[in-house]
This record gives C-alpha cells, sequence and structure tokens, in this order.
C-alpha cells in the first residue's frame, strides 16, 4: 500500500514535469476548466488513480495541441467553419473541447461500442456507431480525422489508413500512437497467457515505432508535415530516470502526426 501511493506519487510528479518542461501546461489547465471530471472517459473502468487521471489529461492536452495545429492551418482561428471527426471516439472529450476553444467546430464521433456512443449522444453531440474500419464508407465529409490511440487496436492498420486516404475528403489526419524505440507485435494477454475474453478496446495488435509509422502512412496516401512526441517524464532533472520505469510498465510516451494526403508513393503500389 505505501510502496503504491510512493510510485503514485512519483508518477504524478514525472507527468506534471513533462507537461511543463513540453509547454504543455496551459493547455492542460485550460482543457480542464472546459471539462473537470474525465474520470468515466472509457467504456468498462472508471479513472480513479490520481496518476492515471494526471496521465489522461496530459495526453488530453498533447493530443489537442496536434488538432489545432491543423485548425490553424485551415483558418479555424480565423472565424472559418471546420468539420472534425474523432474516430475511435470513447467520450465526446476532445469534440467538447474543440467546441470551447473554436465555437463554429462541427464535431462528430465515431465508436464501434454502443455504450460510448450513448454516452456521447447523452451530452448533446453527434455519433455514428461503427466499426473505425467502415468509417470510410459513411458520407460524412470532414476537414480534418482524428484518432487518438486507435492504430495500434487495429488489425489492418493499413488497410484503414489507404481507405482513408482514397476515400475521404479530409485535408488533415491526426493522430497518437503509444511511442516505442523498437516496433514489435503487442498482444500482450497472449504473452502473459492470460486465457480471458479480449476487444478491440483492450487489445494492442501492432506497436511500431515513429520510423515504420512513417513508412506505413507514405505507403498508404498520407505524408507527415508535423511530428512530435510528448515524453511521459522530464528530459531533465532527477525526474528523467522515470523514462525506465514508463518503459517497463507503460510507454515512455506518446507519439504525434498531422498527415496530409499525398498519393506520391501510395500510387506506385500496384496491387490496392
Amino acid at each position: 500500500m505505501i510502496l503504491g501511493r510512493l510510485v503514485d506519487r512519483l508518477c504524478i510528479h514525472s507527468l506534471r514535469a513533462a507537461v511543463c518542461s513540453q509547454g504543455l501546461a496551459p493547455m492542460y489547465a485550460r482543457l480542464t476548466r472546459i471539462v473537470p471530471d474525465i474520470s468515466a472517459q472509457y467504456t468498462g473502468f472508471s479513472l480513479k488513480a490520481p496518476h492515471l487521471l494526471v496521465k489522461v489529461r496530459a495526453l488530453h492536452a498533447f493530443q489537442v495541441s496536434l488538432v489545432i495545429e491543423a485548425l490553424r492551418r485551415l483558418g479555424a482561428d480565423e472565424g472559418r467553419t471546420v468539420r472534425v471527426v474523432d474516430i475511435g471516439d470513447s467520450a465526446g472529450t476532445h469534440i467538447t473541447y474543440l467546441r470551447a476553444l473554436f465555437p463554429r467546430i462541427e464535431g462528430w464521433s465515431v465508436n464501434l461500442d454502443r455504450e460510448a456512443v450513448a454516452r456521447i449522444r447523452s451530452k448533446g453531440l453527434r455519433a455514428i456507431q461503427a466499426r473505425a474500419e467502415d468509417f470510410s464508407a459513411y458520407p460524412v465529409n470532414a476537414e480534418i480525422l482524428m484518432c487518438f490511440q486507435l492504430l495500434e487496436h487495429l488489425s489492418c492498420p493499413v488497410d484503414f489508413l489507404r481507405a482513408l486516404s482514397s476515400r475521404s475528403t479530409c485535408r488533415f489526419l491526426v493522430l497518437t500512437v503509444p511511442y516505442l524505440h523498437r516496433s514489435r507485435v503487442g498482444l500482450h494477454q497472449l504473452r502473459r497467457q492470460e486465457k480471458v475474453a479480449t476487444s478491440a478496446e483492450n487489445t494492442h495488435i501492432f506497436e511500431l515505432c515513429p520510423a515504420d509509422w512513417g513508412l506505413l502512412f507514405r505507403h498508404t496516401g498520407w505524408s507527415p508535415v508535423h511530428e512530435e512526441v510528448f515524453w511521459q517524464y522530464p528530459r531533465t532533472g532527477p525526474l528523467r530516470l522515470m523514462r525506465f520505469y514508463w518503459a517497463g510498465r507503460d510507454f515512455e510516451g506518446f507519439y504525434g502526426a498531422l498527415l496530409q494526403r499525398d498519393q506520391t508513393w501510395s500510387g506506385l503500389y500496384q496491387d490496392w
């Protein structure tokens, strides 16, 4: 019990120092004012541990900062209306953030889980119940698509990315995935020999490093125009040693990318 509280405090200190050192503190504070309670962010479990609340909020600050970069490129900060779709959204939180920051945002959410869709709609937001892989078949013309912590859960991220680039009308795809120095197959329940029922929501399949994700992006019709990593620890000072904890128990951080449609490389592949 005592050790658990100590680890929780160290994680909180690590995350808060990371947020400050990476310039995300103002965004973190602003998002907290917009949505004070994120404990019901996910289906099936509640964010109760204090360090998990800080971790998820820090990740949200990083993700929203990436979307803002895309919105500014489209003139949303000048009052232009922009339609945004959050694929894999579990609670409508990011759409709520963005509508508070940019009142003319038109937002849609997509999730396979019925409970998640109901939770989003209960907030007065628009949601589609569908598999992420099937989204491109829906007539929702968005200029920005968001995929946060989604690609690692998909059985075939190549087909998903290719469908978005070839069938959607979006200008930008904004995404984040876990950061790893070396790519690997996830399927951690199998690694631990845990014979329990699993789902797409709680199973990672492909956990790739940024260089390998970059190859898949270009192969499927996307070109990165901005890339960044949010580290869950400060890169200087004593708390940088938390790197080893995060790498062993979770992830060192999260890789984020702002992608633009580009068929330069995908057009050379003959067997789509």
